[in-house]
């Protein structure tokens, strides 16, 4: 890039709007244990407005685009290399509206997620989707990964919470389709482009954001089950039982629970010797009837004998250790290196594709750690493997994504593709869906400027 470039690029954005050299250097690609960022500069404009006239000087100059949000992804989504310019969207981060009446909340793309649900509360709605980086995950960043989180079972993906959005594409033109209503049959569904494509078609400036009517009540409970045909069998119970109340269904294997329970950040609520430990909540207009409820529930599982312990939250503070347990992803961290996936695959073959996957990884790495966690409720398992080489990643790959093959699963339930995943994501799209993929970028990206080589080769 020229020094030209970075003049023209001052010129439109001003001083406050690019960063250079070590201001750049400092930064990195991603999460954490990710490489610095090696772009050239790190251009943040001021609203919509700005980037487009930065795309439309980037398209003149064939330069090569990379977006930055949050950069709390885990697939290498965000990589620059020496050749690329950053596009960070943290100077836009304006609540535009919250239309209570209509239950919509205009946002621009830069604003992160916990901030979008304390808005929505203090108006008493709610925005459903929610993960465990809620602090620092911008909206721009969930909609470009589609991210799932913790309720997808009852709310959906992100997806399902985006009404319209705005968007800027490679060669500088608004797409602003920001539709506040829930039905809209109006030919293609732009917007949906741009939902998932993690920046490659693209970049999100605006969205219309659904919100939900905030449920009045809750009750949580933890489980321990036996063996994973109780599972599945709760699971049922727990969808009929609670009448449309569940919202997460989160299942911990013992490998997970035992690990973090036995760290000294956690006091296990029930002792770790079971098969399976399930987090069970359900949402509706009181915690009293919430709490009837889940307790009728867990008669039944225990006179079925699909449970064989439980504890009933009955404070906010203990729910939120019980969640605390789930979410403690970073006691993994300690065990590095380690290896992270996140697939999803019908229910009915969960058990069979962990049992022949630890087999796998038994034959040829005999001390291997394999945990397993996951929202089973939407079939999608977090899959973990520790003590194995980093060096052996793409054996530890090939078992875990091989593994998938005639099951109908997802090399990525929630994560998305990044670098990553590239390589295999023939595992779960066929070659036209792929062709197809690779002509949509063709057409909206043709220069191939927009975070060049994610996803798509």
């Amino acid at each position: 890039m020229s020094m030209n470039l970075i003049a023209e690029l001052t010129a439109i954005v001003g001083d406050k709007g690019i960063l250079t050299g070590e201001d750049v250097s400092q930064r990195q690609d991603g999460w954490i244990g990710a490489p610095a960022c090696s772009a050239q500069a790190i251009v943040r404009p001021a609203d919509t407005a700005e980037l487009s006239a930065v795309m439309k000087l980037c398209y003149e100059q064939d330069q090569t685009i990379v977006v930055h949000g949050g950069l709390t992804g885990l697939v290498n989504g965000a990589r620059t290399t020496s050749n690329d310019i950053v596009i960070s969207l943290e100077r836009m981060r304006n609540i535009v509206e919250i239309d209570a009446q209509n239950r919509t909340m205009t946002v621009q793309s830069g604003v992160n997620l916990q901030t979008v649900q304390e808005k929505a509360e203090d108006e008493g709605l709610y925005y459903p989707v929610d993960l465990g980086a809620r602090g620092t995950a911008t909206i721009g960043g969930t909609i470009a990964t589609n991210a799932g989180g913790n309720r997808v079972l009852r709310y959906g993906m992100t997806r399902d919470s985006i009404l319209g959005l705005e968007a800027v594409l490679a060669d500088g033109t608004i797409i602003s389709s920001m539709s506040k209503v829930l039905k809209n049959n109006t030919g293609y569904n732009l917007p949906h482009l741009f939902i998932g494509a993690e920046g490659t078609l693209g970049i999100v400036t605006q969205a219309v954001l659904r919100l939900r009517a905030k449920p009045l009540g809750g009750a949580t409970a933890l489980v321990a089950v036996e063996d994973f045909e109780s599972l599945s069998k709760l699971l049922n119970l727990a969808e009929s039982g609670l009448g449309g109340g569940l919202s997460s269904f989160e299942v911990m294997w013992h490998s997970f629970y035992d690990l973090v329970t036995g760290t000294e950040r956690h006091r296990a609520p029930i002792p770790a010797q079971s098969a399976y430990y399930v987090i069970i909540e359900t949402q509706g207009n009181s915690n009293e009837q919430e709490q009837e409820r889940l307790e009728m529930l867990l008669g039944d599982a225990l006179e079925q004998e699909l449970i064989s312990d439980a504890v009933l939250t009955q404070s906010d503070s203990e729910r939120e250790k019980i969640w605390a347990i789930r979410d403690d992803v970073e006691a993994l961290f300690e065990l590095a290196p380690i290896h992270g996936f996140d697939v999803s695959l019908p229910i009915s073959a969960m058990e069979s594709y962990v049992e022949k996957l630890q087999a796998g990884l038994d034959a040829r790495w005999p001390d291997n750690r394999l945990i397993v966690f996951g929202h089973l409720g939407d079939g999608n398992l977090h899959v973990i493997v520790t003590q194995v080489p980093a060096s052996d990643k793409k054996g530890v790959e090939e078992l875990v994504y091989g593994g998938l093959n005639g099951l109908g699963g997802s090399i990525s339930a929630e994560h998305g593709i990044g670098l990553d995943k590239k390589p295999y994501l023939q595992n779960s799209r066929s070659p036209a869906e792929i062709a197809l993929m690779k002509q949509i970028k063709q057409t909206m990206d043709p220069k191939g400027l927009l975070n060049p080589g994610k996803v798509l080769s």
